[in-house]
């Protein structure tokens, strides 16, 4: 989990923020489900990694012989906790990076170099304060105290890592979410003025906000990829009948 099994020679890390909330999400009806914000809109992995690929090149221009690699969930990096050493935000009750201006609703990426930068101040306060209503919140009862989470009660893990059915005891906090959460973000006050996009790739494609839900169980594994080929959704693999 250190820069250097990243980077050999890693001497610094630039931190990075995408906020992505665009529209709300519209109540679903039955026959249809919830699919976390993130998900609605390309896959923010292959457009954060062209953003990142462009500022890797800029750092070589400007230091030739310079090693820089940009990584976004591909790599043992523990960016959140970089995120708060970098100044990004505060570690909230959620386990989520919290920005006063941008709320939660954030993608985290880094660019890491052998080039030693001039490191900004970490981000010593939390403003959480007294608030639990990400903790009250949560369907499944998932935090087992502030800023610990229990991943295998998470919806988000449920609905995407679990390699097998749900716990029988779980199944009733899933209600309508068929592919990640976002309860814990969405109650959170830091996040009710967090700006919202009008357009660019994180906007939903069509009928992703809610999902029809009957059509997917006709699809075989080629048709359900050609269908999600351009974002997060592709990921689940317990939707391919």
């Amino acid at each position: 989990w250190q820069p250097e099994h990243v980077l050999p020679g890693s001497r610094s890390l630039l931190l990075l923020a995408a906020a992505y909330p665009t529209e709300e999400p519209r109540a679903s009806k039955p026959g249809q489900g919830r699919v976390s914000r993130y998900a609605w809109g390309d896959d923010y992995h292959d457009v954060l990694r062209g953003k990142l690929h462009a500022l890797c090149d800029f750092l070589r221009a400007e230091v030739p012989g310079a090693a820089a690699r940009g990584v976004v969930d591909t790599a043992p990096l523990l960016e959140r906790e970089f995120a708060q050493l970098a100044g990004l935000g505060w570690v909230g009750k959620n386990t989520l990076i919290l920005n006063k201006r941008l709320g939660s609703w954030l993608f985290l990426a880094a660019v890491l170099t052998d080039v030693e930068l001039e490191y900004d101040e970490p981000h010593e306060a939390s403003h959480c304060g007294t608030c639990t209503a990400c903790l009250d919140a949560c369907p499944t009862d998932a935090f087992v105290e502030p800023y610990v989470l229990d991943s295998r009660r998470c919806i988000s893990y449920l609905t995407i890592e679990l390699a097998e059915p749900v716990p029988e005891p779980l199944r009733g906090g899933l209600e309508d979410w068929v592919f990640g959460c976002d309860v814990c973000q969405e109650v959170c006050p830091w996040n009710r003025k967090a700006p919202r996009q009008e357009e660019g790739p994180f906007v939903p494609t069509a009928a992703m906000n809610p999902l029809e839900l009957a059509g997917l169980f006709a699809l075989d594994e080629a048709a359900f990829r050609a269908r999600f080929r351009v974002g997060s959704f592709a990921r689940v693999p317990c939707l391919i009948s």
